[in-house]
């Protein structure tokens, strides 16, 4: 059983995408953990709807960034994890961090990368008047949303789009295309090579 830990800032949406297939029987997995660098945000009470160990390690509470990333893997070799999911963490990974994890470590980002990294994608993509923006699942190396893709999807860019009504229909995908990524890896199917992840049947 492949043991997922999940680190979040925010709502954790994509968090529970990835409950509803595991408790749907479409993704053999389990969450072993629910990180959070900010304490009573909504992702922490999902997992504790779901029974799932919810855990905060606020950044604030550290004197640097090195001994509080030592404290979340601390919490995640704990927890016996095999592959950590980012979903809405709002915190820069530090090399040392990915090193530790390589290879075994996700990310979404609401864009067709490498269009788009950082933040404030949509507006950025409204901006530049692309036809289509989209999300994408990759593996965290030590550049910003710079690893190697998995699984993107495609959203048309309409001619009224908003940021917000943009965010929404990318978010759909995003919950649809996260938790098929991490059933590719629990399966087996994930290979990388240099820049490209192929997929095996």
């Amino acid at each position: 059983m492949l043991m997922i830990g999940v680190l979040v800032s925010g709502r954790g949406s994509n968090l529970q995408a990835m409950i509803d297939a595991i408790e749907a029987g479409k993704l053999k997995a389990q969450v072993a953990v629910v990180i959070s660098n900010v304490p009573g945000v909504m992702a922490l009470e999902r997992a504790k709807k779901h029974g799932i160990k919810a855990v905060v390690v606020n950044d604030r509470e550290f004197s640097d960034k090195s001994s509080y990333e030592k404290e979340i893997i601390r919490a995640l070799e704990s927890n016996s994890v095999d592959l950590v999911c980012l979903a809405g963490y709002m915190k820069l990974i530090s090399p040392e961090f990915v090193r530790h994890f390589k290879g075994r470590m996700m990310n979404i980002h609401p864009a067709l990368l490498p269009a788009f990294p950082g933040l404030h994608v949509q507006k950025k993509a409204l901006e530049h008047g692309v036809k289509y923006s989209g999300a994408t699942v990759h593996f965290v190396d030590e550049g910003c949303d710079t690893g190697p893709i998995i699984i993107q999807a495609a959203v048309p860019v309409l001619d009224d789009d908003t940021e917000e009504t943009l965010s929404a229909r990318i978010l759909e995908q995003e919950h649809k295309i996260y938790p098929e990524a991490i059933r590719l890896y629990a399966e087996g199917k994930l290979k990388i090579e240099g820049r490209r992840v192929k997929i095996g049947k």
